[in-house]
């Protein structure tokens, strides 16, 4: 560990381009973290619920805060540190799907769109409330005493208030992440500077991420504020969040001042979770996550780390070669989900009136008015493009979806199918989930083709 710490600190350049030892490896890839976004089912369907404008926008902003938990802590606290999660190779997908009593059916989809630089997009939508959170993001890691990692892209959450066939957008900024007690003690994240949540109707919500001091102060602190704009600000807010997005924190009115009413305290920790259903490795497509990395996650859980870099090397390998393949044939690989506007082939537009939402409430997080700690903006160059959910796309795609999925494996192709997976006996559920039984054996599978609103 130590050796590995020091070629870090000599690294020049960005750290998800290093090659990590398998024994600080994850056994799960990076594109399951999109699954973090709404395993609080309840409070992501909430905020469809509530006519009141300002309360409506308080309730996107507690199921924000609340998600911090499950993204950032929950894989150290199960398993008592912070593992490198696998990076996901281009192509790779994760799907699934949460049923939730009368909250209805929300679907999942995640596939990883770029690899150079390394972007996740995701897609999560329940049309029964009239609600999605798309998105895409990518992470660029670099050391000064630390793991520092700066998180490019942004969501959006798109929902429908009550009686109402307008729709409202919120634009969802990412914070910057550092590991803390990387050499001494269980490593575990932490988040840093500021992220914004800002909506069509007129409320911005500002985040501020303190953490532990040399001296003072508790780990994962936070303080936020709500304010509609032209009617506040962030010294004069309607609503203030204070306390430790990992743990607890309180909801008050006004500038949250002792004064202040309080209206709820959340303990994040307690937050009651939803089970996402993903289908058994045997049904799943050879470019799904699981099924894809099942051999490397299998090496893993039993401390083969000979195992783990052979497999790990064979999908790594068979990637560059694709690539060069394409390269020579003058193609380039295609996405199953999602497209960016105006691709050819894509039916995403910049000038549908999303995406003009979305520019405008870019523009103002840019601007530097209404808010002062401006956003840096989209930065397409950073992602390899701006990715949107293709509903097109999501209508048509079904298994198998890539032809040569087993050529982008390292696998033998066998009746168009790639070999067969080890079974699912590894203990890597760390995102709330279920596996869902054969079809035949009382579930139903798995649904790809469903599109958002």
């Amino acid at each position: 560990m130590r050796s590995f710490v020091q070629s870090i600190a000599s690294f020049n350049g960005d750290l998800a381009s290093l090659t990590a030892p398998a024994f600080i490896l994850s056994s799960q890839s990076l594109v399951e973290f999109s699954a973090y976004w709404a395993e609080n089912q309840e409070l992501f369907i909430a905020p469809t619920r509530e006519p009141d404008p300002a309360k409506r926008a308080l309730l996107v902003l507690r199921w924000h805060m609340n998600t911090l938990h499950q993204q950032y802590c929950s894989r150290s606290e199960k398993f008592g540190n912070e593992k490198k999660p696998l990076n996901p190779f281009l192509g790779e997908l994760y799907l699934g799907h949460w049923e939730e009593g009368d909250l209805g059916r929300t679907e999942l989809v995640s596939e990883q769109v770029s690899h150079h630089p390394p972007v996740t997009a995701y897609c999560i939508t329940n049309e029964k409330n009239r609600i999605q959170l798309q998105g895409y993001n990518g992470q660029k890691a670099s050391f000064s005493r630390t793991i520092h990692i700066k998180q490019v892209g942004h969501s959006l959450l798109t929902l429908y208030p009550p009686g109402s066939n307008e729709p409202e957008t919120y634009l969802i900024t990412l914070p910057a992440l550092h590991v803390e007690n990387l050499i001494y003690g269980a490593p575990f994240m932490e988040l840093g500077k500021y992220s914004h949540i800002i909506s069509s109707s007129g409320y911005i919500g500002k985040i501020d991420y303190a953490g532990k001091g040399w001296v003072s102060g508790k780990k994962n602190s936070f303080s936020a504020a709500l304010w509609k704009e032209g009617q506040g600000s962030e010294k004069k807010p309607l609503y203030s969040f204070d306390g430790q997005w990992s743990d607890t924190f309180t909801i008050k009115e006004g500038d949250g001042s002792k004064k202040s009413k309080e209206l709820e305290s959340i303990s994040a920790k307690s937050t009651k979770l939803s089970k996402l259903v993903i289908a058994p490795l045997e049904e799943q497509d050879l470019m799904e996550s699981r099924r894809a990395w099942a051999n490397v996650a299998k090496s893993i859980e039993k401390g083969d780390m000979d195992a783990t870099s052979n497999y790990k090397s064979r999908i790594e390998n068979a990637q560059r070669a694709l690539r060069r393949k394409e390269q020579e044939e003058n193609r380039t690989w295609q996405r199953v989900f999602f497209s960016q506007p105006d691709d050819e082939g894509g039916s995403v537009r910049s000038a549908d009136p999303r995406e003009k939402q979305f520019s405008q409430l870019a523009k103002a997080l840019t601007s530097g008015q209404p808010i002062t700690s401006q956003w840096e903006g989209v930065g397409p160059e950073k992602t390899n493009g701006v990715w949107r959910y293709d509903e097109a796309k999501g209508k048509k795609a079904q298994r198998p979806f890539h032809a040569d999925a087993a050529e982008a494996l390292g696998e033998k192709p066998s009746n168009g199918a790639g070999s067969a997976p080890p079974s699912e006996d590894v203990s890597r559920v760390t995102t709330h989930q279920s596996i869902q039984q054969p079809v035949g054996q009382g579930q139903a599978e798995v649904q790809v083709g469903q599109g958002g609103q």
